[in-house]
């Protein structure tokens, strides 16, 4: 997690559900539990959200205010914060949207990070996000990840819609 105001650029691919053995199995995987709590926000392209990430039998809870720029890129401000700043935080929790649970794999892979989000809700496809230094930056992708086709456009999979609303269409 990057700390602090920057972009973040990324592109997002809905895929196939993985074989999660096969992610655990990849070197240097990280594997988060993550709870995302998304936030009251004074002005449209917006978003607030607090985090609780479970790895290594560790607990760490973050903030994150974001801006929209373009529809891969985005001004992010994020930092940790500690358990009752999140506590606080989650009282100012946006009443159409649940808390948002996921598992997500971090692996690295020539030059980048994937993150493979898998979701309870789903047991036929997942999120792939990987974070590029520009915008008209390509990524690898390996064979044990099947796309079926970018999102990064479509606001359904943006996980603040997700949170309101779950994507039920045929894939």
């Amino acid at each position: 997690m990057s700390a602090g105001k920057h972009y973040e650029i990324e592109r997002k691919y809905l895929i196939r559900f993985p074989n999660t053995d096969t992610l655990l199995a990849q070197k240097g995987v990280e594997q988060w539990e993550v709870v995302q709590i998304y936030l009251t926000v004074d002005h449209p392209g917006e978003t607030r959200r607090i985090r609780q990430i479970v790895s290594g039998g560790e607990i760490k809870y973050y903030k994150t205010f974001k801006r929209h720029v373009t529809d891969v890129k985005n001004e992010e401000d994020e930092g940790e914060i500690d358990q009752m700043e999140y506590i606080r935080l989650s009282q100012e929790q946006l009443p159409q949207c649940r808390p948002l649970g996921k598992t997500r794999y971090r692996i690295p892979y020539e030059g980048h990070v994937l993150e493979i989000d898998v979701y309870p809700f789903w047991k036929d496809r997942a999120i792939l996000e990987i974070e590029l230094s520009r915008e008209n930056e390509g990524a690898a992708i390996p064979a044990y990840l099947q796309i079926i086709r970018d999102v990064s456009n479509d606001l359904r999979y943006k996980n603040r819609q997700l949170a309101e609303n779950v994507v039920v269409e045929e894939i």
